[in-house]
């Protein structure tokens, strides 16, 4: 198998990967507060409290993936288009 042909077999390959994972869960952690909804905080004795919500979030602890929000976007444009 020649060299080209293996870099495109294997991007094909994440690209199906990466849209099986869009379409079975569009939802993934998000990023600032790591699926928890807020920050953690420590008090003057060092145990940890819950902090602000996570203004990114709104407070859910998920955010929308980059494919499933394309997929979206696109969808919503052929639907406008198609009326």
């Amino acid at each position: 198998m020649s060299l080209p042909l293996l870099a495109v077999a294997s991007l094909l390959t994440v690209t199906i990967c990466y849209s099986g994972k869009c379409w079975l869960s569009p939802f993934g952690d998000c990023r600032k507060c790591r699926g928890m909804g807020h920050a953690l905080k420590t008090d003057r004795k060092g145990h940890l409290k819950r902090g602000r919500d996570c203004r990114r979030c709104k407070a859910t602890g998920k955010r929308i993936r980059v494919g499933r929000w394309i997929y979206n976007r696109a969808a919503r444009t052929y639907r406008a288009g198609t009326r």
